[in-house]
Parts: C-alpha cells; structure tokens; sequence
C-alpha cells in the first residue's frame, strides 16, 4: 500500500500550511529548496563567507518564527529572500560600524601564485574584482540590493523588484543609480571587466 507522499514532494501551499500549522519538517523542506541560491545572494551582498552563514541561519530563524504571517500575495521564494536581504543589509550595517570596510572578500595579504602565462592580467583581473567587492558593499543598501539582484545574480528586472518590494520603474532606477555608482568608483571597466557588471539595459 502507498504510503503519504514524501514532504519534498508535495506542492509548496501544502507545504506552507503545515509549516504555519508548527511541521518544522515541513518548513525545513521548503527552505531546502532555496538555500542554494539563497545563500549565493547573500554571499554576494555580504562578501564573507562567515558573516553569509551568520545571515542565513539568522533569516531562516526569522522566517520560521514569522511563518504564521505569510500570505500567498507573494511566493514563499520572494518572502524569504526579502528576510534575507534585511538580514544582508543589517550585517554590513554592523561592520560598517565597527570595522569601516574589512573583511570584504579575502583578506588583502592573500595573493595567488603568478601563473605561468599573462601573470600581470590575472593580477590586474584580481584587483579589480577585489575592488569591485568593495564598491559594491559600499552602495546604500536598496542600491546595492538591485545590483545584485539584477546585475550578479542575474534575476529578471520583474522577480528582482518582487523581492525588493517595489515596482519595476523604482527598480529600474535604483539599478541605473546603482550602476552609475560603481562606474564613479572604479571607472568604464567596472561595467565591461571580466569581474564586471552588465551594461544598462
């Protein structure tokens, strides 16, 4: 005789409404299934391998104390990232409090060993990379949000302002401002480097 289908296997309401009924089992499930991705953003937008685990053990304790008050106006993939992305923005918050910009990225005295060809590209590759962490985790937090969402993480311009809570206009300018910004900081190669952004579109 079949038994009850598998919790992985069952569509997301279900999975909902057991989470908001107190099945951590089921909530846990749901979570699964976005951690991937929802920890890349957060690395992203944080640039710290232990600070991104911080913050992600943070929202999904924040998202299951708060389950009871998901609604279905917005999938359980947009409420949870927005949790995330608070949670992103109040740790630079603190860093930026007390350690101004360190411990974005690795750790300046980390250099790679020259390779045997283009050793002065691969150095300048890396410089820019470095530099455009640092860029980006100095953006106002809605900037540095539509950055990643759009430009890193390569969201649709629809799902990122979902996520961000705004219209697609209100998006489509944080972006542009965001863009703006890093391209003031580090020059046209910030936007067109192998470490860089995608242009406006």
């Amino acid at each position: 005789m079949l038994g009850a289908l598998p919790a992985a296997q069952k569509p997301e309401c279900e999975l909902v409404g057991a989470a908001q009924a107190g099945d951590l089992a089921a909530f846990e499930e749901l979570a699964d299934v976005h951690a991937d991705h929802l920890y890349s953003i957060v690395l992203r937008l944080v640039g710290d391998h232990d600070d991104a685990e911080d913050v992600m053990q943070e929202t999904l304790l924040r998202a299951w104390r708060g389950i009871g008050r998901f609604r279905a106006d917005a999938s359980f993939f947009t409420w949870l990232y927005r949790i995330a992305l608070n949670e992103s923005n109040r740790a630079l918050e603190r860093r930026r409090r007390h350690a101004a910009t360190v411990g974005i990225g690795e750790e300046p005295g980390q250099v790679a060993a020259p390779a045997h060809h283009e050793p002065v590209i691969r150095a300048e590759h890396r410089a820019l990379g470095e530099a455009l962490k640092l860029a980006i985790a100095n953006l106002r937090s809605p900037y540095r949000t539509a950055l990643v969402l759009r430009d890193l993480d390569g969201l649709s311009t629809r799902e990122a302002a979902k996520i961000s809570g705004v219209g697609e206009a209100a998006f489509k300018s944080r972006l542009h401002h965001a863009r703006l910004k890093v391209r003031a900081s580090l020059g046209d190669a910030a936007l067109t480097g192998p470490a860089g952004l995608r242009g406006p579109r």
